[in-house]
């Protein structure tokens, strides 16, 4: 069993990893590929939550919604129309109200995947949004896969005694930064450190290109496949063997966060949504690399290339 201060192995993600670890068919239509509900993009960062569900529509999800401040609805929805969008109550700064959310009970029961914090700019109002989402969706109804980013992350420390109704169902995508908040102190160790914020609070972590599953039940069998047997309290980790350095741009988190979100939509475990799409992020870095040069490609191109990497990989 894997402790803060051991090293875990980490097993590398490759391409053979990935075709032994085959995602869901398209099946027969788009309910057949699950919905993904996008909660975020105040008023001064809606794209935030366009690139999220961007990528979330590129890696194959069904259904797009996405939950925003009220006075960005309009053009959110004419910027991407294949997306259904509900506006959400905002403060005079233009934050998205956390008790506001209130109002998307029934697009929780609809989806397959929930992705909260792209876009939110207001640490308290996320506090609160995170607390109103926990109430609504701890019912003996539809439990969707749960994908915290950004601010939603930054909070997340007052709240890691109440998670309970999130159990088996999170997936965190923190930054370096992100990962210190997590932790309460900085990053040493990529390896140790994820795999302590995997344990800490119960969810599939990716960082940096390490991914950390807190247990088997969370995570998948020791062979990388799926697993939906009860936890042993082992950590499993992954780490990814491709990316470049352009990958940190504006707004590749938020690509990198969408496309979990609709891999797992489509059913896959959490963390095989989880490395799969961090591969297919790096990937498409490397692919923008190519032809554009190491730095200076834009984060919504990485969307782009997400269906022809999933091609490659006989998915």
């Amino acid at each position: 069993m894997s402790t803060p201060h051991s090293k875990p192995a980490a097993q590398p993600v490759t391409p053979t990893l990935l075709r032994d670890w085959p995602l869901p068919g398209g099946g027969s239509g788009k309910d057949d590929r699950g919905s993904v509900l996008v909660i975020g993009g105040a008023r001064k960062t809606p794209g935030a939550a366009l690139l999220a569900g961007t990528a979330a529509l590129r890696a194959g999800a069904g259904r797009l919604t996405l939950a925003v401040a009220g006075s960005t609805a309009v053009q959110v929805a004419v910027a991407l129309p294949e997306a259904g969008v509900v506006g959400l109550a905002e403060t005079d700064d233009g934050a998205v109200e956390g008790s506001g959310v209130s109002v998307l009970a029934e697009e929780l029961e609809k989806a397959a995947a929930v992705l909260a914090g792209p876009g939110l700019d207001d640490m308290d109002e996320a506090e609160s949004l995170l607390r109103e989402l926990l109430k609504l969706n701890s019912g003996p109804a539809n439990k969707p896969a749960v994908i915290l980013d950004a601010y939603a992350l930054g909070c997340l420390p007052g709240l890691v005694d109440e998670l309970g109704p999130w159990s088996g169902r999170l997936i965190l995508t923190p930054n370096i930064t992100e990962a210190g908040i997590l932790l309460g102190r900085e990053v040493g160790d990529l390896h140790r450190d994820v795999a302590e914020i995997a344990g800490r609070y119960g969810a599939v972590v990716s960082c940096q290109g390490v991914i950390a599953a807190p247990d088997a039940g969370q995570g998948g069998n020791k062979d990388g496949s799926p697993g939906d047997a009860p936890g042993t309290g082992d950590v499993q980790l992954w780490e990814i063997t491709t990316g470049y350095g352009g990958l940190g741009t504006s707004g590749s988190g938020d690509i990198l966060a969408g496309a979990i979100a609709g891999l797992r939509a489509r059913g896959t475990s959490n963390a095989q949504a989880t490395c799969w799409g961090t591969h297919l992020h790096a990937a498409a870095g490397d692919r923008l690399a190519s032809r554009f040069g190491s730095l200076g490609y834009l984060a919504r191109e990485l969307a782009d290339e997400l269906p022809a990497l999933m091609m490659e990989l006989g998915t």
